[in-house]
C-alpha cells in the first residue's frame, strides 16, 4: 500500500524499503515514479526518517537528486557535507563516492533520478559512521 504523508512531500512515500536496508542507518521508503521502461528514466521519491542515511556507494552513471521535502544532507568524500532544502538539486557525476539523507531533526524525500540506466551500476559501500554523520550535520 502506498502511503501519501503530507508533512513530507505531495509524493507518495511508498513502501519500506527493505529490499536495500543493509544499506541505511534507519528506514527508508521507496516509491517508483516512473514505469514506462521505454523512457529509460528511472524515478524514485525516496525519505528518510530523522538521522537516516544511506551508506558510502556510487553510481556508474551518475545520479541525480531533487529535494522535494523536509531538511536533508548530500557528501561526497572528502569534501564538506551540503544541506539540503526544498527544490534543491544534486547533479553527481559517475563514480563519485557520497552519501545521502535526513537530517537528524527532520524527515527527508528526494527524487533519485537514474542517469545512463543502461550502464548504471550502484557500488555500495561502508556505512556513514555515527561520528562522521555527526561532524557532517553539525557544521551546518
Amino acid at each position: 500500500m502506498q502511503t501519501k504523508n503530507s508533512n513530507i512531500s505531495n509524493f507518495l512515500i511508498g513502501e519500506e524499503n527493505t529490499s536495500y536496508q543493509q544499506y541505511f542507518s534507519g528506514k527508508s521508503w521507496l516509491a517508483p515514479l516512473t514505469k514506462n521502461k521505454d523512457l529509460n528514466v528511472p524515478m524514485n521519491n525516496v525519505t528518510f526518517e530523522p538521522g537516516c542515511r544511506n551508506n558510502w556507494h556510487s553510481h556508474t552513471g551518475g545520479q541525480i537528486l531533487i529535494a522535494v521535502g523536509g531538511v536533508g544532507y548530500y557528501q561526497e568524500r572528502g569534501k564538506e557535507a551540503q544541506r539540503l532544502e526544498l527544490g534543491d538539486v544534486v547533479e553527481i557525476a559517475p563514480n563519485i563516492e557520497h552519501w545521502h539523507g535526513a537530517a537528524p531533526d527532520s524527515w527527508f524525500s528526494h527524487i533519485a533520478i537514474e542517469c545512463n540506466p543502461q550502464t548504471n551500476n550502484n557500488k555500495w559501500l561502508d556505512p556513514v559512521s555515527d561520528e562522521e554523520y555527526a561532524e557532517a550535520v553539525g557544521k551546518k
